[in-house]
């Protein structure tokens, strides 16, 4: 069975892909092979007549994966919403035994898995189950995705304690600079702050690139991983 994490935010429109975009290339150099899974993606535009998940897509692309776009990414939906709204309008059944069958047989067949959620950890998947429960059941540890400036003491202490009322392990929480900012006092701050709030470690900061794989996010995301994986070679 292989280990890995499930990448969650504390918002949407936080970097979550990019994010997991760069764990999974970090865990490749490793010489680790990895599988993304993107359970449920909504905002799908549409293309030669199917629903295109561009979220599912980048993480696959950057896994090498040799896994359909199906397969990884069970369930996609045209209008930007939570995924369970979404899915009401579009009279689509979510089914959390299809999502979990499927990690089950991806997570066998792989050293490491990076799940990522939609939105924040509270969103519903469907109906009343939320990608909280999701993580729960899936039994991966948590990688929070935050933004850097005001604000994010709040949300991210929010999502760390949804997510220890829950029961779930945190791997750490990874700051993630989605729009180019300048650096001010709260950037500075902010994740010590947090750290010594929340109780959990700020595995690292990406900032802002107009490219997912210029050389500084690179070494960012290397950095991440050797902390979270540091017996591997």
């Amino acid at each position: 069975m292989s280990r890995g994490f499930f990448i969650t935010g504390t918002d949407t429109g936080i970097g979550k892909t990019v994010v997991a975009e760069g764990l999974i290339r970090a865990i490749k150099a490793k010489g680790l092979s990895v599988c993304p899974m993107k359970p449920a993606e909504s905002g799908c535009s549409t293309k030669k007549g199917k629903l295109f998940p561009p979220d599912a897509t980048a993480l696959l692309k950057a896994s090498g994966a040799d896994e359909a776009l199906d397969t990884i990414n069970p369930y996609r939906l045209s209008n930007p919403l939570a995924p369970s709204v979404a899915a009401e309008i579009e009279a689509v059944r979510i089914d959390k035994r299809k999502i979990l069958s499927v990690y089950r047989k991806l997570s066998k067949k792989y050293e490491m898995m990076i799940v990522e959620g939609a939105g924040g950890i509270m969103v519903p998947v469907y109906k009343k189950y939320l990608f909280l429960d999701l993580a729960k059941d899936i039994g991966l540890p948590l990688i929070i995705v935050a933004r850097p400036g005001l604000g994010t003491i709040n949300h991210t202490l929010l999502t760390i304690e949804a997510a220890r009322n829950r029961g779930l392990d945190i791997a750490g929480i990874v700051i993630n600079h989605a729009i180019k900012t300048r650096k001010g006092l709260s950037e500075k701050t902010n994740p010590e702050i947090i750290e010594k709030l929340g109780g959990a470690p700020v595995l690292g900061t990406v900032l802002y690139s107009s490219t997912h794989t210029s050389a500084q996010m690179k070494k960012a995301f290397a950095a991440i991983v050797n902390g979270l994986l540091p017996i591997q070679a």
